[in-house]
């Protein structure tokens, strides 16, 4: 089967050009470039976005809506006050890839990434302390490449053994702290408990970085505030693993952090001497709790389609355009 047999084979796949033979701007980026947000704004879109109905949400049912944005030129502007337009904004930028126009799969959509915080409870063993990090560190892996930026072409494999490669060394020194824990037996806060974290948010980062090291290598697509292709950029896919870097180390970092200072505090409180068996409820309430806060602050710190000033690209990039601003997609 040809690349072009199997993109139309895709369910939801919105192919580049309409039948009329004019340019197709993806829906999902057009929408990103007017929407020139705030970071509440976009705290905000977000928590509408992690709904995790849209983990769920049929394939008939996102085509159906996009095909009422594709037709509604106007869409991502004058219309948003329509109940069905803006149901269709939330479902398709929470299920739809703005490169490829494919649809993400389910457990990878950005509702899923909630998912994460199984791994996040404290360790009991041996087996409780690896399987949850090799867990982990294998769905960040495939998140971030299924949600990072695919508009630059490379074969099938150079993803999947990047991916292997990213999974394996961010297992390897992910479980490093605890090993060291176990053979030293530190019962410092510090060591137990914050180490650990710091280690695993500089990780998480990390793992950005490696599974998609492409986009410095190839270049990611930079476009104009219409939307159209002008080039590909090392320099913006530099910006932007390392602003999604940023944001997966912030999220994972904090999450983890919170449970622990709570935790640190409510051991000392009259009310968990006297009711020790809540103790386990009230930090998985806080592990969940934080999750929740952090996923959408993450996903806010840095827009979803970033802009770079033109004169910081590339010289035969800067010689196509005469605006002085540029769009790229950061992604997730």
């Amino acid at each position: 089967m040809s690349l072009e047999q199997e993109e139309e084979a895709q369910p939801g796949r919105l192919l580049g050009r309409s039948d009329a033979g004019a340019y197709f701007i993806e829906p999902n980026v057009r929408f990103w470039i007017n929407q020139r947000q705030s970071f509440i704004q976009r705290f905000l879109q977000w928590t509408e976005l992690l709904d995790p109905t849209n983990v769920f949400i049929s394939v008939e049912s996102i085509e159906n809506l996009r095909q009422l944005l594709c037709t509604n030129e106007d869409a991502s502007r004058s219309a948003l006050e329509d109940q069905r337009i803006q149901e269709a904004w939330k479902r398709s930028l929470s299920t739809v890839h703005p490169d490829s126009s494919n649809l993400i799969p389910n457990l990878f959509r950005p509702a899923g990434e909630l998912a994460v915080f199984f791994s996040m409870m404290p360790p009991k063993g041996i087996k409780s302390m690896v399987l949850p990090k090799v867990y982990l560190y294998a769905y960040l892996t495939a998140f971030s490449i299924i949600n990072g930026n695919r508009s630059y072409t490379c074969h099938p494999l150079e993803r999947s053994f990047l991916g292997v490669g990213a999974f394996a060394s961010s297992s390897f020194f992910g479980l490093i702290p605890n090993f060291i824990q176990m053979k030293f037996s530190s019962n410092t806060f510090f060591m137990k408990r914050i180490l650990p974290i710091a280690v695993h948010a500089q990780i998480s980062g990390m793992n950005v970085l490696t599974s998609r090291s492409l986009e410095t290598t190839k270049g990611i697509a930079v476009m104009d505030k219409e939307g159209h292709v002008l080039g590909h950029s090392t320099i913006a896919g530099k910006k932007a693993i390392t602003e999604t870097a940023i944001s997966r180390g912030v999220l994972l970092g904090t999450s983890a952090v919170i449970p622990e200072v709570f935790t640190y505090f409510f051991k000392r409180t009259q009310f968990s001497l006297t009711n020790a068996g809540s103790f386990w409820i009230w930090k998985l309430a806080c592990t969940v709790g934080s999750m929740g806060l952090m996923l959408p602050i993450s996903f806010s710190l840095f827009p979803q389609v970033g802009r770079i000033q033109c004169s910081q690209l590339e010289e035969d990039i800067q010689s196509l355009t005469e605006e002085t601003e540029l769009f790229y997609h950061r992604g997730l």
